[in-house]
């Protein structure tokens, strides 16, 4: 039997083109984003779920493939007509979301490898599915805000703090840094997490919302990511942010 390769979409292998990012993001990062020659595509606020994470890319929808977009239907038609003309084939997912957990998680699930994590009693059946055909071996964690939590640094490596995850990847022979929860900015919330403050803008290039250097464990992250050969990019110079996962884009017909 032939498999296919496995692609992980947030791990490009070249500069990406664009990013999908909360449409709340600062002017400092728009201004950072566009002058790395780097497109923004805005997700809309999608006033069915709470605020801080209303537009967080992560939370609705994801990349099976580079190519290939589930979206929640909350914001279909919406995210269809920007994301078709570059190329895209986008999807609508089965799960409706809603405002508090877990019925905001269907699409926040984390990819490593040829495996993706999340608590699969809630995982959209149409994302499930394409996971499926596409070879993905779906894992089941208790952590619902699976991508949320994860910074995926290769695929054989990512960066986390929750300890639940930690063990499930180490299991599957994955690399982990856990790092210490907190200290990264969430408005209105106890904190935010690693996995939404960040997102690769290059092949070894890992954007962070804010500046990894006002983090606790920025030696360890730091030297970990190095380890890997993958830079730190800081897309501001406050603490890190969680805006929900930047979302990289290779394909682009402009």
């Amino acid at each position: 039997m032939q498999h296919k390769a496995i692609v992980n979409p947030f791990v490009p292998n070249q500069k990406v083109s664009g990013v999908i990012v909360d449409g709340r993001i600062s002017k400092e990062t728009m201004n950072n984003f566009a002058q790395m020659g780097i497109h923004i595509v805005k997700t809309p606020y999608c006033r069915d779920l709470y605020p801080e994470i209303a537009g967080h890319p992560d939370i609705l929808l994801h990349p099976v493939t580079k190519k290939d977009f589930i979206v929640a239907p909350n914001i279909f038609t919406y995210m269809k007509k920007i994301l078709l003309p570059l190329g895209y084939n986008v999807i609508c997912g089965e799960k409706v979301l809603s405002r508090n957990y877990p019925d905001n998680i269907a699409y926040n699930v984390a990819r490593i490898s040829k495996y993706a994590l999340h608590h699969t009693k809630f995982t959209d059946p149409v994302l499930r599915n394409l996971l499926e055909e596409n070879e993905i071996t779906l894992i089941h964690v208790k952590q619902g805000y699976s991508k949320c939590s994860v910074c995926v640094v290769t695929d054989q490596a990512i960066i986390t703090a929750d300890r639940g995850i930690a063990k499930a990847v180490e299991k599957l022979g994955i690399e982990v840094l856990l790092i210490t929860p907190g200290y990264i900015a969430l408005p209105d919330m106890e904190y935010g997490f690693i996995g939404g403050s960040t997102g690769f803008i290059d092949k070894n290039k890992l954007a962070f919302y804010g500046n990894i250097y006002n983090h606790p464990d920025c030696k360890r992250i730091i030297d970990f990511l190095l380890a890997f050969d993958v830079e730190p990019i800081c897309l501001g110079n406050g603490v890190l942010k969680d805006f929900g996962s930047i979302i990289p884009l290779i394909q682009m017909v402009v």
